[in-house]
């Protein structure tokens, strides 16, 4: 009878396979009582016969094929079937960073002044596009953020920056150019170019009053992001004090509740944030390892000497 019960959780011909046992079961009883009719236990030898070789067949087509080519029956029993209705709904939206209808839908939301959780090449990140400065304070409030602690911009590639010339010293791009895109933030002088590069309404809520900090994740979908949405202010998706968040879970099951939606893309690449690099004054004392991350302080160190080497 439990083989029966397990049966009823599976599917029609196998019901039907165990119930035919537990009867030849009874004749074995009963052949062993010398009262087994005749009739019966050919009819059931025949029964479970063609059953077993029915459900054989079924499986086999329907396996090969990917489809239920022949019917094996629904199960009478289901596993779950409240779960839906026991599920408690996500705190947000979910989007996959491997479906381009999941980029679109998180441009979308971004591009409509809420804040999203995205994956970059180092940990998730919290983002808010550059072009709704309230975005941008509403990260201060859902990270719980001190207000003296900036927030960086996120591009897709040094060409953007390029393209809006901004008064960087040969030293510095060359720098530039040998650490991105990574995990490294650099720190340089805030001015005009920032409006062109997209930054606009957001040049007060970005960076400190001289100086922004600007990272180009080596991140796929990071890129194919900005690139639709533009210039992005991110900071670690992390309630401010707390460790950082390795993989989705961790952001909607802390933050979901506070922010509109997560791209969702399973295990971050790094367990650390970004390594960030003061270049502020990079041609008159060389750089400073504010915080080291992902990368470690040597060898930032070795690839400025490298690049200084080269110019000199």
């Amino acid at each position: 009878m439990f083989l029966v019960i397990l049966a009823l959780y599976v599917n029609v011909v196998l019901l039907i396979v165990t119930v035919i046992m537990e009867v030849i079961i009874i004749c074995f009883l009963l052949f062993t009582l010398e009262r087994l009719p005749l009739p019966l236990e050919g009819v059931m030898l025949a029964l479970i016969s063609f059953v077993c070789v029915y459900g054989q067949t079924a499986s086999f087509a329907n396996h090969m094929f990917g489809k239920q080519l022949i019917p094996l029956g629904d199960s009478l029993l289901k596993v779950g079937a409240n779960k839906k209705e026991d599920q408690v709904p996500l705190p947000c939206s979910i989007a996959s960073s491997q479906k381009t209808s999941g980029l679109r839908t998180i441009a979308k939301i971004l591009d409509s002044g809420h804040v999203c959780g995205i994956p970059t090449d180092t940990v998730y990140a919290l983002a808010a596009s550059c072009k709704h400065p309230k975005a941008i304070e509403g990260i201060y409030n859902i990270k719980e953020r001190p207000a003296e602690k900036p927030i960086c911009i996120c591009i897709s590639n040094l060409d953007q920056l390029s393209a809006v010339h901004p008064p960087f010293s040969p030293l510095l791009w060359e720098f530039m150019n040998h650490v991105y895109p990574g995990g490294m933030s650099c720190i340089v002088k805030k001015g005009e170019w920032l409006k062109k590069l997209g930054i606009g309404a957001a040049y007060d809520h970005v960076g400190t009053k001289d100086s922004i900090m600007i990272r180009v994740p080596d991140h796929t979908v990071t890129a194919h992001l900005v690139n639709m949405t533009g210039p992005l202010a991110i900071t670690s998706a992390n309630p401010s004090g707390e460790p950082d968040s390795i993989h989705h879970d961790m952001v909607i099951s802390r933050l979901g509740h506070k922010i509109n939606a997560v791209l969702c893309d399973g295990d971050s690449n790094e367990l650390v944030a970004s390594t960030v690099i003061n270049c502020t004054k990079i041609d008159e004392e060389g750089i400073t390892i504010l915080r080291e991350g992902c990368v470690p302080t040597v060898r930032v160190m070795q690839i400025f000497e490298q690049v200084k080497n080269k110019l000199d």
